[in-house]
Formats: C-alpha cells, structure tokens, sequence
C-alpha cells in the first residue's frame, strides 16, 4: 500500500512529506488495513506519489524515519525514502524462459568490486566474459541499502531498497534486464536473519526483533512471537518482490540457521510455498538457495514431505574438504578434514559430518542424505565464496597458497562432480587481488569499532594488528577490486584456459554434470612420503577424473582409458599420459580420462 504502514503500537503515525523546509505532514488513519496494525493516507495523498517524491513516517511525534518498506533510498539509509513506481522500467526481456538452478554454473559476484566503478552498469560491460567462462547463473552479493559507499552488503537496513552507489533500483533492473539478453540467469543474496548496525529504525515501528531467542548479532528477527505475522509477512513479501518487480531468477537466503522459528510452519516453508504458487503464476522457473550449516536435507525435502522447500543449498563440507585437502591448513573447522578419505566421503554423500561426529562442533551433527533419493544438484559445490576468502585475516585467495597443479586439482573436482557448482569473482583466472573485508561506516565510533573488532580477533588467533588490514581504510576495498587487464596474462590466461575448458566440458558431457550421487564412486591411495598426499581417482560414467597430490606418477584406472580429454599440472597442459594399465601425471595436477 503506497504511503501505508504496520505501527501496531502507535497511538499517532504521520506522513512527513518533501524534504527540508519543503514538508508537509499528513495525519494517517489506523485502518487495519490490509491487516491489524496499519495505518493508511487519506485519498488526497495519491496525488503526491510521484517517482523520486520523498516521504517519511512518524510515529508517535518522533523523528522522521523511513518506511521499513521503502523502495528506494536515494540519499542514503538516514534520509527519507523515495517513491518508486517499478511498473515504469524499461524490460526487454519478454522471450526470457527462466532457469531452475539445479546443476546451473553458479558465479558468485561483489558488485562494489567486480569493476573499479563498482556499480551495476559497469558490471553490464564484463558480462560477455561470464558468457565465454559458460557461467548460468550470476548470484549477485546483497544489494540491500546498507550505510557508506562500500561494504559487503551484509549489513543492510532497508531490504526493499537498492543501494544507491551501486546504480539503485534503476541500474539493478538495467543489469537483469541485460544478463536476460545475454541468456543468463541472475541470483540474488537476500539478509533476512539480521539488520545492520546502522540506519536500522525498524523498532519505532513494531516488534521486528524479539529477545525470545539468540542470534551471533543480537536480537533475533521476531517470526514466532507478538507480532510475528506481520514480520513474515514482511521478509516474504520483499522475496516475492525481487522475482515479480525485478525479474531476479532465484534468491540466496543468507545463513537460514540463524532464522530461529518455532511456529507451527517455518518461515522458509512459507516462502518456499508462496514462490512455487508464484513461478507457476509467472510461467518460469523461481529458485530458492539456502546457506545452512545443519547439513541436514530437510532443507531441501519438499514442504508437503515435511521439508522446508529449498531448491538447492550451500554446501561448505565440499569446499572444506578441498581446502584442507589441497592447502593442509587444519585450523578451526579444517580440523575435521584434509584426509582422501574424509574428501571421498564427502564426494560421494554430499556432507561429511551428517551423522558423523564432528571434532570442531563437539558433537554429532547433521543427518545423512539418501543417495539415491536426492540429486547432488540440491547442494552447491565450490573452491572459494567471499566468505571463505573475504573472512580470512587479509582475505588471501587459495590460488595464493596453492602451485597452479594444485589449483587445476580442485577445480576439476567441483566443476565435474555430482554438485552445482559455484565459481567465486575473479577464481577463473586466479587473481592476485585478495578479497578483503571493508566497511565504510561514516559514523567515526562505528568505524573505529569495527577496525578495532576484526584486529582484535585475529590478534587472538596470532596475527600482529597491523598485518590486519584496516576495514574503514578505502585502500582496503580498492585492493579487493578485481585487475581485469590479468586476463590476458601467462598463468591467469592458463588458468581461466583450464576452466573454460571444465565448464564447457562439463556442459557437454552428461556424464560429468550428473547429479545421481549413488553413480559416484572414489578410489584414493596414498602417498609415497613426505609431500605427497597421495592420489585420487573420481569415476563418472566413461570418464575418470584423476588428481595427483605428489611428484610424477601412473595412476591405475579400474578400466582400459581411450584418451586424456584435459590436463592441467605443475607441468604445464598436457602434462599427462595414458599408459597400458591407466595414466601418468607429470607432477601434481588433474586430468581428466575417457574410457575405451
């Protein structure tokens, strides 16, 4: 409802208009209408919704405070909200069919710094390359309206809004528009399990938050206590939102496990119920990705098979089990991983500690999935995401502590393997840049609080606070830009060689993007001694994909192999051959082995 809004408590709501010394103010009604708490304008006010109009709420005789379902934020998060009429875009996608994210090529993107401009329009310009890589689907990093120029995007305020120095609403429908055009899908990260620190005004209007439970940032999001329903209604709601007004394709739902809800059905149901009714309206398909640590796959088990709906959801056992693997790093939750059998398992079952007692955690966690039951498409697979890089003390990329073999190894193990797979901005080309974590908090206490914050955490763990980067310095963000002009280069150009090569391979082998995890078998042996971790064998269908963790050595295959289809080792392309009984690696490295 246009200049409407849920106050429950409120015994006065007015509607501030205009900006400055050019405001006027507009008693609203308490209609409850369209549900209990609402307050609504008197006719007259439609006349004053025009696009960019600037409007504000007061509850009470408080202070001027933005809708909390303001569209558009043009002057930041601590200004008034702007009217937006989304119905006037320009689309051009009406032939656009949809794509349903099961065993799509995921690219996961940071608007702020996939170019130096960092904004939606100068994205438009690189989407040719995604196209070349063979990526399906761009997920695009949260966009909500967050305080300061540069973040993350994690500490978003107003869901409904796009962050004006990204472009704003305008740009992000620009950039879907042209993804449509050039046959990719888009995804888009959605934080709906906590606000920011920030411009979050939430509470002058109703009970958003509850102390009924705990979450890693404070209160909780209220979707089980007084008040709740309209809460709900409100995350689900902004969901449906980004399908039906921007033409978004699928939603990634930040870190579902903190969405604490003990009613009768789990908000995530909910919305997972509500999007199926609305693909079916919209005629295309609507994804919804979750990241969950309870490696259980209730999340992705139907609602009507008492699941909660997800069509896929991250998986981090798989990138865990490559990291420890590949770097030997075995500190915090890597302690649990970096064995060939725990990375077999995980392979082959999806998530290693379902069931499974888990070192790290102190208890058995999880719950096993039914190979045969559940496709290893409903589980993303990856190398790298912004937080597995973005979250390290100075945001070091593994490309940075792997040789090129090694690096080729673990790529050919998620882009061929039973998972939908997931590239990180900038990981096809092993780029220099880090990706490090930056704010841009204009409030000086804030700033000087997250700077001291994230040194002091990792001067727990023995880092010298100075080797930390500082998250409000600007160069922090700038070195986290990407180095488009690396393309071209000797190794970057070999390594964005290697996964064009995988992807396209894998688009055109249906041996190699099965997602039937029961048809996944893996043989490993070990190593030989010092620095050789020994080797591993993946067989999918007619094609057996070898990787080799130590110095030059044959591989045997379990049957006669007709021709090495792709190599990639420290000893450069084609630094493998085939031998009477299997293959020979020139070193640490993968290859990748068609059967006779």
């Amino acid at each position: 409802m246009a200049f409407g809004v849920w106050a429950p408590g409120a015994g006065r709501v007015d509607l501030v208009l205009g900006t400055g010394d050019d405001v006027r103010t507009i008693p609203l009604q308490r209609t409850d209408d369209p549900r209990p708490g609402w307050w609504s304008p008197p006719p007259d006010a439609a006349a004053a919704q025009v696009e960019g109009a600037r409007y504000a709420f007061s509850v009470d005789g408080g202070d001027p405070t933005p809708d909390p379902r303001t569209p558009w934020q043009p002057d930041g998060v601590h200004a008034a909200s702007a009217v937006l009429d989304t119905s006037a875009f320009a689309w051009t996608d009406a032939g656009w069919s949809g794509r349903d994210a099961r065993g799509a090529v995921f690219y996961e993107m940071h608007v702020g710094t996939f170019t130096p401009e960092g904004t939606f329009d100068a994205a438009i310009g690189r989407l040719g390359h995604l196209v070349d890589l063979g990526v399906d689907v761009v997920e695009v990093l949260p966009v909500s309206a967050f305080d300061g120029r540069w973040g993350w995007g994690y500490d978003g305020v107003a869901p409904y809004a796009v962050h004006q120095p990204y472009g704003g609403p305008h740009a992000f429908a620009r950039f879907v528009d042209a993804c449509h055009a050039r046959g990719l899908a888009v995804a888009l990260d959605c934080v709906y399990n906590h606000m920011g620190p920030s411009g979050n005004y939430l509470s002058r209007f109703g009970p958003y938050f509850t102390d009924k439970h705990d979450t890693p940032w404070g209160q909780a999001v209220n979707l089980d206590d007084d008040g709740s329903q309209e809460v709900r209604r409100w995350i689900v709601d902004n969901a449906l939102r980004w399908f039906r007004e921007f033409h978004v394709d699928a939603l990634r739902l930040d870190a579902v496990h903190a969405l604490v809800d003990d009613s009768e059905v789990h908000v995530l149901a909910q919305l997972a119920d509500e999007t199926a009714a609305l693909a079916a309206q919209l005629g295309r398909p609507l994804s919804l990705v979750a990241e969950s640590d309870l490696n259980d796959p209730v999340m992705v088990t139907a609602t009507g098979a008492g699941g909660l709906g997800m069509t896929a959801q991250w998986d981090d056992d798989v990138h865990h089990a490559l990291h420890a693997t590949l770097t030997g790093e075995r500190q915090g939750y890597y302690g649990d991983f970096g064995s060939l059998e725990v990375l077999a398992t995980t392979l082959t079952e999806a998530f290693w500690h379902a069931g499974r007692f888990s070192t790290f955690r102190g208890e058995e966690w999880g719950e096993r999935v039914d190979r045969g039951s559940v496709s290893g498409h409903r589980f993303l697979g990856y190398l790298q995401t912004h937080d597995q890089v973005g979250n390290r003390a100075v945001g070091d990329r593994i490309g940075a502590l792997l040789s090129p073999g090694r690096l080729a190894a673990g790529a050919a193990l998620y882009l061929t393997g039973p998972f939908t797979p997931m590239v990180f901005m900038g990981e096809e080309w092993n780029a220099s840049t880090p990706w490090q974590f930056f704010t841009d908090f204009p409030d000086p206490e804030l700033g000087k609080a997250v700077s001291e914050g994230r040194r002091g955490e990792f001067g727990q763990h023995g880092w010298n606070a100075e080797d930390v980067p500082d998250p409000q310095d600007p160069a922090t963000r700038e070195r986290s830009v990407l180095r488009w002009e690396e393309l071209e280069r000797g190794p970057h150009a070999a390594a964005l060689s290697w996964y064009r090569a995988l992807i396209a391979l894998r688009r055109t082998e249906p041996d190699l993007r099965d997602g039937d995890l029961s048809a996944v078998a893996v043989d490993t042996g070990a190593g030989s001694g010092e620095g050789d971790e020994g080797w591993l064998v993946v067989r999918r269908g007619r094609f057996r994909v070898v990787v080799n963790l130590g110095p030059e050595r044959e591989v045997l295959l379990d049957a006669p192999a007709a021709r090495v289809v792709l190599a990639g080792t420290d000893a450069g392309p084609g630094g493998a051959e085939l031998t009477a009984q299997g293959v020979r690696l020139g070193g640490t490295g993968a290859a990748i082995v068609e059967l006779a």
